[in-house]
């Protein structure tokens, strides 16, 4: 009877919504579902419908285990944007079309907006007023920037003839919900993503290894570097003034690389897990930290927003068509948008400005810099400038508010104290082993890592047994006592 009544309570944690545990790819329980869903999926996988009705039903779970009753508000919106790209279709006016358009934008936007800027902007009007502010009792959805975006682009495309409105709301409801780029992305097209649903095309023996290597990756990069790394972090972005200022650039530097392998190791494992599963989802980072210049990094950083900031926002605000002045208002514009994406939060409209500014100022010397000699000293001095200004502004990213972001910038060049250097080293020796690797494996050259995930695939399967067996012990041995929530679980 005590087993039974045991065996039930497990059963209700497992159906039921918890806040403080919510589901992560970092967590055990998600792993466990997903060796549990893998040959179920793949049972089904040449019977479509059923197939897509069973990952929806998982994806929903999935998200209703990560933000609660929230779902429900992903089934409605994808419900009026299908309804709406269908009206489309039967539509010759174009008028009426721009009006579906529309109001499925105005829509996704309004309740973005609602959820993640009703306080912020309630909380700037009162300051303007200057009357007390008490917030509104709000909770953010995990996830509701990414799939906006997403149905803004779906409906979009649709719009413009690049895709066919799906015929079956099921399908749109699929391409909306995949649960391994729902909370955290990468940002799913539509033209890229549709096609492979109709498709539904099984997964190779190669495309699983090469899927298993990803995800290997992935938790390497976030479970044992990206946590690990975070303690002391956090730390010293919890106490901007209280640490010298040295010690309080190792903490920048150190968030600087965290925010990458936290990041891109959920890119990593949502790509592993869907290519196991026979889908195909973009690369979300291309070695960002190697750029020479700011362009360069946001074509290799968070490649799935960047483009989709390029297509939805930059170009049509008239892109680089409008003349050379428009052209970094523009930029400056979109990196705005951007970084008010990010959060409901001057910081983060300051992160996105200073972003843009950076990207205009680039273009606009960029006649002058070509002609500078392209060797290895220039590469260099390029380098360096670069991953100074990124890690500069993360700082904004991270801190608590705008205040201690300067604090801690103030800090590191008035009380550097190079003297705590030595002592740094003997106590925070395995911290810095980790950076190591991180600045090393990202310095690699590029097809190393192609020859590697060749020869992972290629190994026997005791080789990768061992390789998945002491990344598991090293997760193990380096975990912290809670499972840290991923960076970009908040946007």
């Amino acid at each position: 009877m005590v087993e039974l009544t045991h065996i039930w309570h497990n059963l209700q944690e497992l159906l039921t919504y918890q806040k403080d545990v919510p589901m992560l790819f970092s967590s055990g329980i998600f792993w466990l579902l997903l060796l549990l869903f893998i040959p179920i999926y793949a049972c089904l996988k040449r019977r479509r419908w059923q197939m897509i009705a069973f990952v929806v039903a998982f994806s929903l779970y999935f998200y209703y285990k990560s933000s609660g009753f929230f779902f429900l508000l992903l089934v409605g919106t994808s419900l009026f944007d299908w309804s709406l790209s269908r009206i489309m279709t039967r539509l010759n006016s174009n008028a009426a079309k721009r009006l579906c358009v529309t109001l499925s934008i105005v829509a996704s936007i309004g309740v973005l907006c609602y959820f993640k800027y009703a306080n912020f902007f309630l909380f700037n009007w009162y300051q303007v007023v200057e009357s007390n502010f008490q917030p509104l009792d709000i909770i953010l959805p995990v996830g509701i920037s990414f799939y906006t975006f997403q149905s803004i682009s779906y409906i979009v495309d649709v719009y413009k003839g690049r895709v066919q409105a799906t015929k079956t709301w099921l399908e749109y409801l699929f391409f909306l919900s995949f649960f391994p780029a729902l909370v955290a992305g990468p940002i799913v097209r539509a033209d890229y993503f549709l096609p492979q649903i109709t498709q539904n095309i099984r997964a190779t023996r190669e495309d699983v290894y090469r899927g298993l290597w990803m995800i290997i990756l992935g938790v390497i990069k976030k479970a044992i570097i990206a946590d690990y790394i975070a303690q002391y972090n956090d730390l010293i972005f919890a106490n901007p003034t209280g640490y010298t200022g040295f010690e309080s650039l190792m903490g920048v530097v150190g968030y600087t690389m965290q925010i990458y392998c936290d990041f891109s190791g959920y890119s990593d494992m949502a790509i592993g897990i869907a290519l196991i599963m026979g889908f195909k989802l973009c690369p979300n980072f291309n070695f960002p930290y190697k750029s020479h210049n700011l362009t360069e990094f946001w074509h290799n950083w968070h490649i799935s927003l960047s483009s989709w900031l390029r297509d939805y926002i930059y170009i049509p605000l008239g892109g680089n068509r409008k003349g050379t002045f428009r052209t970094y208002v523009n930029n400056f514009l979109t990196m705005l948008i951007g970084g008010l994406w990010h959060g409901a939060d001057w910081k983060f409209v300051f992160w996105g400005a200073m972003h843009g500014v950076g990207l205009a100022i680039h273009k606009a010397f960029r006649p002058l810099l070509d002609k500078i000699p392209n060797n290895w000293f220039v590469k260099a001095i390029s380098w360096m400038i670069t991953m100074t200004i990124v890690s500069l502004l993360w700082v904004f990213f991270r801190a608590d508010s705008w205040q201690e972001s300067l604090l801690i910038i103030q800090n590191i060049f008035v009380d550097f104290r190079p003297d705590y250097i030595p002592v740094f080293a003997s106590v925070r020796y395995i911290w810095l082993i980790m950076m190591a690797i991180i600045v090393i494996s990202h310095a690699l050259p590029r097809r190393w890592y192609n020859v590697m995930s060749d020869w992972f695939v290629k190994s026997p399967w005791i080789i990768k047994l061992i390789i998945f067996v002491v990344v598991v012990q090293l997760v193990v041995q380096f975990m912290s006592e809670e499972v840290s929530p991923f960076i970009y679980f908040q946007f």
